[in-house]
This record gives structure tokens, C-alpha cells and sequence, in this order.
């Protein structure tokens, strides 16, 4: 039998549905050029994303709408394992046996403890009304995609989130006075600064396709004044086992806001695949960890009795720790890689060569390099550890390179503020350290009450220290994304930064970490010739 004819044998309990109708045009889409002759490549689209609003237009009955949900195909991969049938096959009979599939996944993923099961179940998630603070805490999560609403292209609304530990506090007033005054800042800057952004650049304002340009980068700037309590929206791609560690997160967090949050995930996700999404109540190691780390960080170092000094620039970015010997030790593994010779005897061989013989086995990696390109992984092998105290608006591009690990203490005033070079030029730098003044003002009053919701007040000006391990690979995505003369100024000199102090201790690997702007010139000194591409 066909896949086509068991499909539409196994839909013949809903053919009278709408959803039949759905079931049956993407079972056809996914069948086109099906041939199961024995060692033909047959590639089948299983399922893809649907607006749900579009697919609940297509269903009347709610027998329906309860077999739409990705369940089914992660209980069809989960038999791939152990059963000999075609998986076109396993996920027809799962589409037509939820219940069976839903017991099938709580056996396989929570009796058996193959949580990749749930990955194959993908949520696409919206997120509005909520703060920028928030923010941090969802784009936590490593294994999901995020775009986030940019305050860099969007102009502000003046719409900010007021938490509920501030209203139960009493402290609303001084909360909405302060937010009030920085928004009514952020207007007046941002004229200000598109007026002195377009007499800087009077050339390129002549034409109109520059103008928004221009217009984004008054806003980036006018934004360092806003607060992190400032209301945004996110869209997110999560799968289930990603999404149940995210909800008993955002459970365990001190904050309301992220708790509500994780209860209305929880309704949505947990609602479509309840043998996916369960465990969700925080434990205590979730809830009681970071606090008592901070607790025996406050009784050694006795902290809070001595003032923080405000952050120099050049403290701003600090190498802490490099691989040691990393060139020698990328040469070898780029010979490992390629050879038959086990590590040590690749090893052996580098520590024998010249440092022109080192860098020749560099360059041939790298010769046919694009700007779009990623190096090899092999150099994913050594690491750099920075310390980082950077803004809050040069944390939020920072945070979206999840494959690094990131940490980082709560934001601090003590360690100043970061103000636009373009504010001072506008001679706005007094008025724009009036709000700080104020904004601090604030945040004091309100961390004796409820400390846990005093950065919502905090301005994207404000700054924290982070520390950051990422491999050279992932060093030469930063430098080739955020070093660019595109990329926004701030974490354009923290990553150009951070590239130069990499490459004093590891040359060789880091030869071509460049902006994608710069790429092509640094690549011709290397070669003695052009770049393609």
C-alpha cells in the first residue's frame, strides 16, 4: 500500500473535517516524488510552520483541534529506533492515535530519559507587553531563535511595564515620575540628536534612501536614556524540551513579571503537548542556588561597605585567560583533522616547525575564505575568557550570541554610565547626566523596599560586568558581525577590542578575525591578493 492510500485510509474517522482536508494536501505536498526503491534518497517534508490562527480558521470541532499538535511527530521520530517501518509510516499512525502517541512520549521522554524526543516539537511564540528586563531573562535560553522588537529602528511609545512589586511597595509614583521624566529626555535627545546627526552627515542626508539610516542612529543613541522597565515585544522558535526548562526558569525568578510569564507559557505549550511539557514547578536548586551563592559572596568579600569605582575605559574589556600555546595547538589539530597521525604525533610535528611553516598550515586553512565563510571547527579547540563591563544596550546585542557562555552580575551604578560620543557632540551631555542623577535617585529608594525590582528602573545607559569564554571560532563570528563599520558603536569597540587582544596572544589563529567590512583588505595583505565574494 501507497503512503498516499494508508493516509487516507487512516483519515477516513475526520474525512468529514476541515482538518481532513488540511491532513490530506500536506500529506500529498509531502509524498511528491515519493519512490521507495531500495537505496533512492527520499527526502519527505514532515510537517512545517502554520499560523495557528490559520489553522484554527480550518477547524470547527474541537476533536479537531485537538489533533493538531507536534506531539505526533515527536512520538513517530521516537520509534524510528526501534521500529523497522518507514517514518512516513510511524507518523501517519501517530496523527491518527494521539492519546497513544501522547503515552509513547511519556515513557520515552520521562520513564526512559531520551528528552531529545521533545525537541522535535516546535513552538513559535509571541511575546508583548513585556519590559526589556524580561527580555534577559527569556533570551537566556540557549537552544531557541529570538527577534526582538529594536529600539535602534523603532521610535519609543512612551509604554513601559510597572511591576508588581513596585504597586504593592506603594513606590508607583516615584516609579512613573522617573520612567516619566526619561521618556519626555528621550524625545527631546532624539530631535536634538537626528538634527546633529544630519548637519554631521549632510552628503549622505542629500539622499533619500539614507535618511532612515541616519534617522536609526539618532534613535540608538536617544535609547541609552530609556529604561529597562521599557515595554518591547519578541517573537521566539522554542522546542519542548527548550521551552519546559525555560518555564522552570522563569518560575524560580525572583521577579513577578517572569513568574507570570512562565505560567502563561506553560498554559500554551503545556495545553498543546501535555506528554512534552510537565515538569515545570521550580526546585530547589532553581530557586535557592544564586541566592546563596550571593549570600557567601556578600559575607567573604564583605561586599557593599566599599563604593565601586566607575568602570575606566580601558577596564571596560580585559583578557583573563587564553589558551595556552593555541596557534600551535590549532596547527596541530588542522593536521590531525587531515592526516592519520594521531594528536600527539601532530603535536610533536608543530613544536619541530619554523613559525612561516606554522603559519603556512594556518593560511591553507583559510585560503578560500569568503566573508560569508566560518572557519574551520577545529578552531572551536582553544578558548578566551574576557571580563566585560558593558552597557545594557551593548549587553542586549551581546546576549544574542548564545553558543559562548555568558555570566553576569546584576547591573550596578557604581560602575557609571555609558554616554553616547553623539550626545556629548550635541552638548546634551548635562542634561542626559540630570536624568542619570535622578534615575539613581529612584533606583536607591526603591532597592530599600524591594531590591529584586530596582533595574526596572535602570537606564540602557547603565552598565554590568560579564564574563565571556568563547572559542576563536566563535571570536571570528563576533569580529566579523559586530566589528563591522555597520555594526552599532558600542559593541563595535567592545568586539574590536576584544579581537585585538586575542590576537596579541594567539596571532596565527585570529590572522583573519576582521569585520565583514575590513575583510577583504585584511585578506589581501594575507594573500598578496583579492578576495572574491
Amino acid at each position: 500500500m501507497s503512503f498516499l492510500s494508508l493516509t487516507l485510509l487512516k483519515a477516513k474517522q475526520f474525512r468529514n473535517s476541515r482538518l481532513f482536508k488540511i491532513y490530506v494536501m500536506f500529506s500529498v505536498i509531502s509524498v511528491v516524488n515519493f519512490d521507495n526503491r531500495k537505496g533512492h534518497m527520499n527526502i519527505i517534508l514532515a510537517g512545517c510552520n502554520l499560523d495557528y490562527g490559520t489553522i484554527s480558521a480550518f477547524t470547527d470541532k474541537k476533536d479537531d483541534k485537538d489533533r493538531l499538535t507536534p506531539e505526533t511527530i515527536a512520538a513517530a521520530y521516537a520509534r524510528i529506533s526501534r521500529d523497522p517501518r518507514p517514518v512516513q509510516e510511524l507518523r501517519s499512525l501517530a496523527a491518527g492515535e494521539v492519546e497513544k502517541a501522547r503515552q509513547s512520549n511519556r515513557n520515552i521522554v520521562f520513564e526512559m530519559g531520551h528528552s531529545s524526543i521533545a525537541e522535535h516539537a516546535v513552538f513559535n511564540i509571541d511575546f508583548l507587553g513585556v519590559s526589556r528586563l524580561l527580555v534577559e531573562e527569556i533570551e537566556r535560553s540557549r537552544l531557541a531563535s529570538y527577534t526582538e522588537k529594536s529600539q535602534r529602528y523603532v521610535t519609543l511609545t512612551d509604554d513601559y511595564v510597572i511591576p508588581e512589586e513596585v504597586r504593592e511597595a506603594g513606590i508607583e509614583a516615584v516609579f512613573s515620575d522617573t520612567i516619566g521624566a526619561q521618556n519626555r529626555f528621550y524625545h527631546k535627545l532624539y530631535d536634538r540628536l537626528r538634527a546633529h546627526v544630519f548637519a554631521k552627515h549632510r552628503e549622505m542626508a542629500q539622499e533619500e534612501k539614507n535618511r532612515l539610516l541616519l534617522e536609526g542612529w539618532a534613535k540608538e543613541d536617544a535609547r541609552y536614556v530609556i529604561s529597562l522597565a521599557t515595554e518591547t515585544q519578541l517573537g521566539m522558535t522554542i522546542n519542548a524540551r527548550s521551552a519546559e526548562l525555560m518555564i522552570r526558569r522563569l518560575a524560580s525568578s525572583p521577579l513577578a513579571e517572569a513568574r507570570e510569564c512562565s505560567r502563561r507559557l506553560y498554559e500554551i505549550t503545556g495545553t498543546l503537548t501535555p506528554s512534552l511539557v510537565r515538569y515545570i514547578e521550580p526546585t530547589d536548586f532553581d530557586r535557592l542556588t544564586k541566592r546563596e551563592l550571593r549570600e557567601t559572596a556578600v559575607r567573604l568579600a564583605k561586599e557593599g561597605k566599599g563604593k565601586v569605582r566607575p568602570c575606566a575605559e580601558d577596564e571596560a574589556v580585559v583578557l583573563v585567560y587564553a589558551t595556552p600555546e593555541a596557534d600551535d595547538r590549532i596547527a596541530a589539530l588542522l593536521l590531525h583533522s587531515s592526516s592519520y597521525l594521531s594528536l600527539g604525533e601532530c603535536l610533536g610535528l608543530v613544536a619541530g616547525m619554523s613559525f612561516p611553516e606554522k603559519e603556512a598550515v594556518v593560511k591553507t586553512a583559510l585560503r578560500h575564505m569568503r566573508p560569508y565563510d566560518a572557519v574551520l571547527r577545529e578552531f572551536e579547540a582553544v578558548d578566551l575568557h574576557f571580563e566585560l563591563t558593558v552597557s545594557a544596550s551593548c549587553f542586549a546585542q551581546l546576549k544574542r550570541h548564545r553558543m559562548a557562555t555568558l555570566t553576569c552580575q546584576d547591573y550596578n551604578p557604581g560602575l557609571g554610565v555609558t554616554v553616547p560620543p553623539a550626545v556629548c557632540e550635541a552638548g546634551l551631555e548635562k542634561d542626559f547626566r540630570e536624568i542619570i542623577a535622578l534615575t539613581e535617585e529612584s533606583y536607591d529608594r526603591i532597592k530599600k523596599v524591594r531590591p529584586e525590582a530596582a533595574a526596572y528602573v535602570l537606564t540602557n545607559a547603565h552598565r554590568r560586568r560579564v564574563f565571556l569564554k568563547l572559542n576563536a571560532r566563535e571570536l571570528y563570528h563576533v569580529a566579523r558581525l559586530r566589528g563591522d563599520r555597520y555594526a552599532q558603536w558600542d559593541i563595535r569597540c567592545t568586539a574590536t577590542r576584544m579581537t585585538e587582544l586575542g590576537k596579541e596572544v594567539m596571532p596565527l589563529t585570529l590572522i583573519l578575525a576582521a569585520g565583514k567590512d575590513s575583510f577583504p583588505e585584511c585578506f589581501g595583505r594575507l594573500f598578496g591578493t583579492a578576495c572574491a565574494g
